[in-house]
């Protein structure tokens, strides 16, 4: 393995792109030894390493000094020392009894406790059940048994409803200081605690998770207990609220630590005295889910293994890598200057991408185009290459189908400039982008994404219809002139609503705090109608506050087809009320 490894990080250098480099590149990239790439990891750093050898032997020159641009990504959730829980005096144990959930605030509350059953707060045209009807819940930790009063119903009208942090917003929404929640044993037979997730954003109450003996300890003076509750609310379908008398003194508390990540960043010059001062990006996201587990977006969320990541995106690198090798050693190609970026934490969010296009090494105005490669390694004979983007900028799809050779492999092209991969960032940026995917497969985020699954001979067919159309555009001495065409509804990172939707592309990455942008508004759409702009910053939606993506979603979920909300929003740091149909 030790020379296989070896052997990989030296490049051969030739001038055209062959299977068996495409190989050697996927081969290390997906290897153990990298541990499946997670951001902010060893393997992480260890592909950068190599990414920036192979594109500075080439001849490309490092940007931003050393050919890195550094950024900060969650690495790890975990609770903090101060995290206790105490009923008459009696104090329980960390992790043994009861837990912080990943979207708790970091706060402490003694108060009585109050039991919610189910949380829920439903009123509309196919259910009306609220279990706080009867409840003052102001300031008081609020009991809420987690799922849902029909288990067995793999399409209960209740699903929607019951995620944890929903019940949590909502139990925020009626005035509750806090929230415990419990599993019955029809929900967790196991009664076990689910990990901390690294994405998951602050509910603004404390929350914590707590055994099944713990919660009889509150249900005590009420002469009952979880699971005979559970029982009873599954058998009748009827909600059942009511006071405890017990208080509880306790306390959330979650550490989330920071680890550097990074794009690796390389320019190859134009060889146009006045062109070469425009630029052609040619991207890919080189990191992937780590080890995977639960709290991943893994598709084995039980398996714990390395996740090879090779067509995601090991065969989208290993392409950009050979391009610009090829680019490098044939004169004549580029009069337009090239920028090679390797992003990294995509997985995570966009978060590379979001971070190049926040903080630019180079004037974004002087980009005319930006190609994307992700998951370009499963071409085979009965797969289709697809190339998204096509009608983001005027005339663009007709300067495609010019240069691209149609035959031998199948094609299909949209015209969409959003898409659930790293263009999206530069589209939000008003810069024509193509997309360009072999598509998703079985072995999509689980660990058997191999690099012997890969059709080597396909990517270079690939790189080679790539390589065409990006000297195309890196030598035509028209600019293009960007044209908005999305965003995709319901495909990949998108928001899926239950019903309703604005019509915007939120910043998924998180760059505003206290609040959610608006990186595009589609035209037509009811953000647009109502006045809605591409930047405003989304604070509250009928009133109720919006900090991040998921207050946004959960605010949402909450209304109807028809229905007129106010939405406030910041822009240009001014206060905005926009009144929006749905």
């Amino acid at each position: 393995m030790f020379l296989l490894l070896l052997s990989a990080c030296n490049s051969t250098g030739d001038k055209e792109v062959t299977d068996k480099e495409l190989t050697r590149h996927v081969r290390y990239l997906s290897s153990d030894m990298l541990a499946g790439r997670l951001a902010g990891t060893q393997g992480d750093s260890l592909a950068s390493l190599y990414i920036r050898k192979q594109l500075r032997s080439a001849g490309l020159l490092p940007l931003a000094e050393d050919g890195f641009q550094n950024f900060q990504v969650t690495s790890k959730a975990e609770p903090g020392e101060n995290n206790y829980f105490i009923i008459d005096n009696k104090t329980y144990t960390p992790e043994l009894d009861f837990k912080p959930m990943s979207f708790a605030e970091n706060q402490s509350l003694e108060s009585e406790v109050v039991f919610a059953g189910y949380g829920f707060s439903i009123n509309n045209d196919s259910v009306s059940r609220d279990e706080y009807s009867s409840l003052d819940v102001k300031g008081k930790w609020v009991l809420i048994l987690r799922g849902d009063p029909e288990p067995e119903k793999s399409d209960s009208y209740f699903i929607p409803f019951s995620k944890d942090r929903d019940k949590a917003m909502v139990a925020r929404d009626k005035g509750a200081g806090g929230v415990i929640m419990v599993s019955g044993s029809s929900f967790d037979p196991s009664d076990s605690f689910d990990p901390l997730s690294l994405n998951d954003n602050s509910a603004g109450i404390p929350a914590l998770m707590i055994k099944r003996k713990v919660a009889d300890k509150i249900l005590e003076k009420s002469g009952t207990c979880i699971d005979s509750i559970e029982k009873k609310l599954i058998r009748t379908g009827k909600p059942l609220s009511f006071s405890t008398g017990i208080t509880v003194k306790a306390s959330a508390e979650i550490l989330k630590k920071e680890a550097t990540s990074r794009n690796v960043v390389m320019l190859l010059p134009g060889e146009d005295e006045k062109l070469k001062n425009e630029y052609i990006i040619i991207g890919a996201h080189y990191d992937h889910l780590g080890m995977g587990g639960q709290g991943s977006s893994s598709r084995a969320a039980d398996t714990t293994g390395v996740h090879h990541g090779a067509d995601d995106n090991a065969s989208g690198v290993s392409l950009m890598i050979e391009l610009a090798e090829k680019f490098a050693k044939n004169k004549d190609t580029h009069k337009r200057s090239l920028l090679f970026i390797a992003f990294s934490a995509e997985e995570m969010g966009l978060i590379g991408s979001k971070y190049f296009a926040e903080n630019p090494i180079i004037d974004l105005s002087k980009v005319n185009a930006m190609i994307n490669l992700d998951m370009v390694g499963r071409l085979m004979d009965d797969s289709i290459l697809q190339i998204g983007g096509v009608g983001t900028a005027e005339r663009f799809k007709d300067f495609v189908l010019e240069n691209t050779d149609t035959t031998g492999i199948k094609i299909t092209f949209t015209e969409e400039g959003y898409g659930p991969s790293d263009h999206s960032s530069f589209y939000g940026k008003n810069i024509p982008v193509l997309f360009f995917s072999t598509g998703a497969h079985q072995d999509y985020h689980t660990p058997a994404d191999t690099y012997d699954k890969l059709d080597y001979k396909g990517m270079v067919s690939i790189s080679d219809r790539v390589f065409k159309l990006a000297s195309a555009l890196a030598n035509s001495t028209q600019r293009l002139s960007f044209r908005e065409s999305g965003p995709i509804q319901g495909t990949g990172r998108t928001v899926r609503m239950r019903g309703v939707t604005l019509g915007i592309m939120p910043d998924f990455a998180g760059n505003v705090k206290n609040g959610l942008r608006a990186d595009f508004v589609t035209p037509g759409k009811p953000a647009a109608l109502g006045g809605m702009k591409k930047g405003d910053i989304i604070t509250s939606i009928n009133g109720m506050t919006v900090n991040n993506i998921q207050d946004y979603m959960f605010r949402m979920s909450q209304l109807k087809h028809g229905q007129t909300i106010s939405v406030e929003v910041l822009r240009d740091n001014k206060k905005i009320i926009l009144l929006i149909q749905l």
